[in-house]
């Protein structure tokens, strides 16, 4: 509690005016965090009105954010997680807003088979582990690196293999069907 009061430069009584615990600081600041990268991801993919070009604005924009922020990269990419209970649960309901977004391309598919219903949460959790091993590497400037290998993975099920690649090295526009 020391070091968050001396860091804040407040007293212990104002940070508990303002907080019940260390975990209610943490879930308002991770909270003000992922509120601030979900609205600029939402406005960096209704520029583009067709999906592909969509997630390659959300996750670009994350990206950028969190390479130039690495201090937040980390309060919201790995501290939830180690902290467990609220925070971790907070954590992985954020995360279900890029499975919404990943989901809204399922009418691209045109592959024979249906894609698996875990599809989505699959794609997410192979990102948010890419990105937790660059931070945790002390990498987190390099976060925007990971865009085209990224936007490849993602595209890939939807688009197939050669157009998702297309799009992910280039960032052009998709063909037609």
């Amino acid at each position: 509690m020391a070091h968050i009061t001396k860091a804040a430069s407040v007293s212990r009584r104002t940070f508990y005016e303002h907080f019940a615990d260390k975990e209610a600081c943490f879930l308002a600041a991770y909270d003000m965090v992922a509120d601030h990268i979900r609205a600029s991801m939402r406005a960096a993919a209704e520029s583009f009105g067709d999906w592909p070009q969509q997630v390659r604005a959300a996750l670009g924009t994350m990206l950028s954010f969190l390479a130039a922020e690495p201090e937040l990269a980390r309060l919201t990419m790995i501290e939830p997680v180690a902290a467990g209970g609220e925070i971790a649960a907070r954590h992985r309901a954020s995360m279900q807003g890029f499975v919404a977004i990943l989901k809204a391309g399922r009418p691209e598919h045109s592959g024979e088979r249906p894609l698996p219903e875990a599809t989505e949460e699959t794609l997410v959790g192979g990102i948010v582990s890419l990105i937790v091993r660059e931070i945790s590497a002390g990498r987190t400037e390099k976060l925007e690196d990971l865009l085209p290998d990224l936007v490849e993975l993602i595209l890939a099920p939807y688009l197939g293999v050669e157009e998702a690649e297309r799009l992910a090295r280039d960032g052009a526009q998709p063909q037609p069907g």
